[in-house]
């Protein structure tokens, strides 16, 4: 095909997208596609190929880079080892599209010489196997997309990130909102938003969606920054309700904050974490019942002050899921989640955001790693996925497929700022195909710096076992890479297959690297291997949710770190023994009954005292009462610990409220 037939190719290409997705948002936007049942299709690449990105058998036509100099003389093609695999040259001037024929599935970097040789631009070109069956529902594989941020209000490109994300075998993908944004005024929410558009996208690509927000509208704040929870839960509450009966069917889960225990969103104390939580997971349900509800995610390493909050307030029924994120080293989990696990409370632990940054080259504006971080990030997809399911993880979800760098140095993306991939898109593709719907059965050590984690799965729609293995010392970026073992399975365990860490198509090796390898075997087989089982998870305590939410409100200049460190694990409120602190302690009725009871503080550390030991409160329904209280700590009294109030509403429930008072020096920073 000539240049300008394919120039032409590709513009009625975009022009048939654009036409897609303009009919698409028209039946959304009627209610059409608006079903709570999600249909879930092979996948198939866009009319574009956006990012030059194919299936296995598609012949392989690349799009230029846009400012490639009329200078560039010839083209190489190389693998993500720098294996030279072809080569070409132009006519008078560079066509729009290099056809490169049928490519087998990999990763593939396009450089564009001048007649010297010399390097004038490149790009990239991902070649993925075609799934021959869905990705399962229940799949733990899962991407976080941002998309209606990276992409706002431009629903063609939301419609690619959705695309990559289903033709890499993703699952779940999770999503940006801003509350000011959907209800800037009390009451008053937005008509058709980038979160409509993208949530209609990706539900219409057979995506489930968790969707998180992180802001306070200006209405709301009373005060406070917008970074941090609005004093008054009842607008949660609403906001919630509103949300979930807007977007039934389109968002599956919602996470109502994200990373609340740092500094960054807000440095809030485990108890205002935890009304927070109840408010809005009660304002989820009023909406649609149905809905799942996260917790309301926290990060860094779980700590013993933060689960022992999350339990004394007996949070635990208003959380479906309970989530984190890391950015640990992934040999590190299974030590590092052991809180999270004891927080679980037997819900399913999701991480909703992971991944370990390199430092990026300084290219601006694409923030390339180099070659050689670029496969190191590759081998460690598959490594943290499989690391993360054995520690107790239910959905992992890597951080993240569009471009993104941040001021420190350190680049997350999987993709370059153009759509085209980079080698850790390909590695993800590999994951989604391997462990679709993947159930975890154990752990395979057998010495030599091997790990291997066996599974229960469909890879490519057969079930298998499938065990993930490679060899790798506990080490930071710049001593990876350079483990080798040799791979003893035992007599009689024979692989019906080998595919590499790109999804390649192997032989079993005689030799371990850092790059993962997954090897298929009959379903049961796996479990010749001398295995080390999963962690076990905590048990449900039991409980059910009351509508009866209590509140403790304390000035913002009244919290101290738990821990003074970098991104800290939490905050407590501050004390010196002797002196009062003034907070007020609210109730709430998110019921749709009356309610009367009394609030009476149960437990109280040694030397701690509250104004008042019991609160009197008749609550009508969707109604606050507030209370003036004043701690003391006496001179010999508890410095760290938590305090306890309960709830007695007949009928309604025994809500709890539990906050930690720290004697800590000055005041933390806001």
């Amino acid at each position: 095909m000539s240049a300008s037939k394919k120039h032409v190719a590709a513009d009625v290409g975009r022009r048939r997208l654009a036409s897609v997705v303009a009919a698409f948002l028209t039946l959304s936007s009627s209610g059409l596609v608006h079903t709570a049942d999600l249909s879930r299709p092979i996948p198939e690449p866009l009319p574009d190929h956006p990012g030059n990105t194919f299936l296995a058998g598609e012949p392989v036509t690349v799009a230029l880079p846009a400012q490639l100099p009329e200078t560039a003389t010839s083209w190489r093609l190389l693998d993500e080892a720098d294996h030279e695999l072809d080569r070409g040259t132009f006519g008078s001037t560079p066509p729009n599209r290099l056809d490169l024929g049928a490519r087998t599935v990999g990763f593939y970097r396009i450089e564009f010489l001048d007649k010297e040789d010399g390097l004038l631009d490149w790009t990239s070109a991902a070649v993925l196997a075609r799934l021959r069956a869905p990705t399962p529902l229940d799949s733990p594989v899962c991407l976080d997309l941002a998309t209606s941020w990276f992409a706002r209000d431009n629903p063609i490109d939301q419609s690619r990130f959705a695309n990559l994300a289903s033709l890499a075998g993703v699952n779940w993908v999770r999503d940006r909102m801003r509350w000011s944004e959907m209800e800037p005024e009390p009451g008053r929410f937005a008509t058709h938003t980038t979160y409509d558009s993208a949530a209609d996208i990706q539900h219409a690509a057979g995506l489930q969606v968790l969707q998180v927000f992180h802001d306070t509208p200006p209405w709301a704040r009373e005060g406070r920054r917008g970074g941090e929870f609005a004093t008054d839960l009842r607008h949660v509450f609403r906001f919630g309700q509103a949300m979930a009966r807007r977007f039934k069917g389109r968002v599956q889960a919602w996470e109502p904050w994200n990373e609340a225990n740092v500094s960054t969103f807000g440095s809030h104390t485990v108890d205002q974490i935890c009304s927070w939580q109840k408010a809005a997971w009660l304002g989820f349900k009023a909406g649609d019942p149905g809905v799942t509800v996260g917790w309301n995610v926290t990060t860094t390493v779980p700590t013993v002050q933060q689960t022992t909050g999350i339990l004394a307030n007996e949070a635990w029924p208003y959380y479906d899921t309970y989530n984190i994120h890391t950015y640990d080293w992934a040999h590190s989990y299974l030590g590092l989640w052991e809180q999270a696990r004891a927080a679980t409370a037997g819900r399913p632990l999701w991480i909703t955001e992971s991944d370990r940054g390199l430092q990026h080259l300084g290219n601006a504006p694409w923030f390339d790693l180099s070659r050689h971080d670029e496969r190191l990030k590759a081998e460690y997809i598959g490594q943290s996925y499989a690391q993360s399911f054995f520690a107790g993880s239910s959905r992992h979800f890597h951080f993240i497929l569009g471009h993104y760098t941040e001021s420190n140095g350190v680049q997350f993306s999987l993709l370059r700022k153009d759509f085209t991939p980079r080698a850790g898109y390909v590695a993800l593709a590999a994951v989604g195909r391997f462990l679709a719907g993947a159930k975890v059965i154990g752990r395979w050590q057998p010495g030599n710096d091997i790990t291997g984690i066996l599974f229960r799965a469909q890879p490519d729609g057969a079930d298998r076992d499938v065990l993930v293995v490679w060899a790798e010392k506990d080490v930071d970026w710049p001593q990876r890479g350079k483990t080798k073992a040799g791979l003893n399975l035992p007599d009689g365990l024979k692989p019906i297959a080998a595919f590499d860490y790109l999804g390649r198509s192997v032989e079993v090796p005689n030799e371990l690297t850092s790059a993962p390898v997954y090897l298929l075997l009959p379903t049961g087989e796996g479990t010749k291997l001398p295995l080390e089982n999963p962690p076990s998870m905590a048990a449900d305590p039991g409980g059910v949710p009351c509508p009866i939410v209590l509140q403790a409100v304390f000035l913002s200049d009244q919290r101290v770190k738990v821990e003074d460190r970098p991104w800290s694990q939490g905050y407590a409120y501050g004390f010196e023994p002797g002196k009062p602190v003034t907070f007020k302690l609210r109730a709430y009725n998110f019921g749709d009954q009356p309610a009367t009871g009394e609030i009476i503080a149960t437990d109280l550390p040694a030397g701690w005292q509250l104004t008042r030991g019991a609160w009197h409160v008749s609550l009508p329904p969707g109604d606050m009462a507030e209370f003036d209280v004043q701690f003391r700590a006496s001179e010999n009294g508890s410095t760290d610990d938590l305090g306890r109030l309960h709830g007695d509403f007949k009928g309604f429930g025994r809500p709890a409220l539990a906050f930690r008072m720290k004697h800590n020096g000055p005041p933390a920073a806001p």
